[in-house]
């Protein structure tokens, strides 16, 4: 691996607290033309998927009792087909929704806003926010939406809309973020931050496996696509997952065909006694928990990392957040498209008309999601031999901080052109023919697709396999 692109790796591999050495097992290839943007995006994509990988490989050789790490490659054509897998996904022929029409940026009386109103809840609470009457009229609602945000300044409309729990941030340039008190928050902090919070016993898995993280239990209480991508990846990689959410809360189907590989979906609500008992049983027998919601919302039901840590010694907790744990919007609710445009991705990715840009995909929901599949498997290897309570935390705005300000650039000359043809595949599953991208994690000897494709969001028993 050449120096401009081990430079990226090896900056993930030491957050990661991995051995230095181990980044030399790394091979990148690929075609050329992937991801384009003004930011180092390939970049990021190829360094988080690597570092997926090399934790996935060190993981096996640790179970194999040590020897030679199998070896890990990293295909740019399949990591960049990965990265966007929400838009080649078809059931059936059929594609997935994407962004509902209040997710958008909008024009203000100062500047522009971005609103995110994928989910029923926060589609009514910003509507209410803005005072708009209901209407199923989506034409109508967004001109009466564009007219009532016209009028009022970008930071106002966010925080009214915040306050009423809905999502909406003012587009800012990086200047404008590096002086808000969230983005000094943000910059103070590592990439990601995996630490012992507790004592626990050495985790012992079977010697040799045939997947390398085969006999783990992962709990995923995680939503979207960060999450969920991170432990689809677990999934891919032998562990067995079991996917969590309140009945009150569901989850687009559509967002659950693409994420929902290699993992079982249940629905459990937690105030219930019942419910309560069946959650505390799995916990019991739990590996890994990760969560995905915005920090101190799952503490009322006893899941935050110190109490699972108390009731099960031992565990790996992921905890991933838009924003992070500092700062004044540590508790806020974010999503990728709202970290991009508060943090000034928005303004760097710019249209030539001068309306405000994207990312060529939701890169810090993928590339954080294979950071956080990485710290989970990285805290199993270390347990191993140290024990210890493990807690990994990640969060989408200190990814678009390494984006925007530490990431090296590969300008090398890349041979081929880009067709994501070759990394697509079909299999029929319990809703249907699925087409859907590979997964872009390649060590030898491991899965090379995943088991089960996914089924009914919320279908599966609460139950370990």
């Amino acid at each position: 691996m050449i120096d401009h692109v081990r430079g990226a790796t090896d900056q993930a591999w030491a957050a990661l607290g991995g051995d230095p050495a181990l980044t030399g097992a790394v091979t990148c290839g690929g075609p050329g033309g992937t991801l384009p943007s003004r930011l180092p995006v390939r970049e990021l994509a190829r360094a988080t998927v690597a570092v997926a990988s090399l934790a996935a490989a060190e993981l096996a050789a640790a179970r194999r009792g040590g020897g030679l790490l199998p070896a890990v490659r990293v295909d740019d054509g399949a990591v960049a087909t990965a990265f966007v897998s929400e838009r080649h996904l078809r059931l059936d022929g059929r594609a997935g929704a994407t962004f509902a029409p209040l997710s958008r940026f909008w024009r203000t009386r100062d500047g522009w806003i971005r609103t995110h109103a994928n989910y029923p809840h926060h589609r009514a609470r910003l509507t209410e926010a803005l005072g708009l009457p209901r209407t199923d009229d989506e034409a109508a609602l967004v001109d009466r939406t564009a007219a009532e945000l016209a009028l009022r300044d970008a930071e106002e409309i966010q925080e009214t809309v915040n306050a009423a729990g809905g999502l909406a941030v003012a587009v800012r340039t990086p200047a404008e973020w590096a002086a808000h008190p969230q983005g000094e928050a943000v910059a103070r902090r590592p990439l990601l931050t995996l630490e012992r919070i507790a004592d626990g016993p050495v985790r012992t898995l079977p010697a040799d496996p045939g997947a390398p993280a085969e006999g783990l239990r992962v709990l995923d209480l995680t939503r979207v696509i960060a999450g969920p991508v991170a432990t689809r990846t677990l999934g891919l990689l032998g562990a067995d997952v079991l996917r969590l959410d309140p009945p009150g809360l569901p989850e687009s189907q559509d967002a659950h065909n693409d994420t929902g590989f290699g993992k079982r979906s249940a629905v459990l609500d937690l105030a219930r006694r019942a419910d309560r008992a069946a959650f505390e049983d799995l916990l019991a027998r739990a590996d890994v928990v990760v969560t995905g919601y915005r920090p101190g919302a799952l503490d009322r039901h006893g899941l935050a990392p110190e109490a699972l840590a108390e009731r099960r010694p031992g565990l790996v907790v992921g905890q991933l957040s838009a924003w992070g744990t500092d700062g004044p919007w540590g508790g806020r609710r974010g999503f990728d498209s709202l970290v991009q445009a508060a943090c000034g991705i928005a303004v760097t990715e710019a249209r030539p008309d001068g309306t405000p840009g994207a990312l060529p995909a939701q890169a810090l929901d993928h590339g954080t999601g294979y950071l956080l599949a990485a710290a989970v498997l990285r805290a199993v290897t270390e347990q191993r031999t140290t024990g210890g309570t493990r807690l990994a935390r990640l969060s989408l705005a200190r990814t678009a901080h390494w984006l925007t300000h530490d990431l090296p650039r590969d300008d090398s000359a890349p041979g081929g052109a880009y067709a994501p043809d070759a990394w697509l595949t079909e299999a029929a599953g319990p809703l249907g023919r699925v087409r859907y991208a590979l997964p872009p994690v390649h060590v030898e000897g491991a899965p090379r697709d995943w088991a089960r494709t996914p089924a009914l969001w919320g279908s599966d028993a609460p139950e370990w396999r």
